[in-house]
């Protein structure tokens, strides 16, 4: 559906392993085009003015979601870039699940085959496209990530802004409401003004500018 305040939800990745991908996003891509950290996209376009409704069904599946194992298992040539592949079937149910909510919002980009992964080259001449992905393909290993939440943020036209988080706390280990408030606020310390559940929300500020800005 149509929609003037548009929000993506990414899976969120835990920062240690994001960072990997994070490097080559800053290595490979063509610099005025990378105004985004990397990212797992989940859905490319929700309706805002549903907000409460989205933060609602995140929030319920986030609280008995138990794991999400997730592999990088390969590489994918974009024709202009290089993505790294993700197999989760954990994710994949979560996001059916989600899909199953958002029936009649979606449009066509998420309504096709969910194919999960993370852009680390696009917008770039295909020969360079071809040298990384020959680079990264020689000796690659299937490994391990963390998935350690669900992130909504807000499209700004490019740049995308912080929103709320909804952090899984048994994938992290959190045995109490102590701990889970501790490693949020922690989050929270990385993505400055991040609005995040079940802590109460706080000033979002601009991706880029990191200055305060208004919903």
């Amino acid at each position: 559906m149509k929609t003037r305040k548009p929000l993506i939800l990414t899976a969120c990745i835990a920062a240690e392993d994001l960072e990997r991908f994070n490097r080559l996003r800053a290595a490979h891509f063509p610099p005025d085009g990378n105004v985004l950290p990397a990212h797992l996209t989940m859905f490319h376009r929700l309706p805002g003015e549903y907000e409460k409704r989205i933060c609602n069904h995140l929030s319920e599946i986030a609280g008995r979601t138990n794991t999400i194992a997730a592999d990088v298992d390969g590489l994918r040539h974009l024709g202009a870039g290089v993505a790294f592949s993700i197999a989760s079937s954990d994710l994949h149910k979560v996001r059916a699940t989600l899909r199953a909510s958002f029936a009649s919002w979606l449009g066509p980009q998420d309504v096709k085959t969910w194919q999960p992964h993370i852009t680390i080259q696009n917008k770039s001449p295909k020969d360079k496209a071809d040298a990384l992905w020959r680079h990264l393909s020689e000796g690659f290993a299937a490994y391990s990530i963390r998935i350690t939440g669900l992130q909504l943020w807000e499209y700004l036209g490019g740049p995308w802004k912080p929103f709320q988080l909804y952090a899984i706390p048994i994938v992290l280990g959190l045995t109490s409401a102590a701990d889970e408030q501790e490693f949020l606020w922690r989050q929270m310390q990385k993505v400055a003004g991040i609005a995040v559940f079940p802590v109460r929300r706080q000033p979002l500020q601009d991706w880029q500018s990191g200055e305060p800005c208004s919903r």
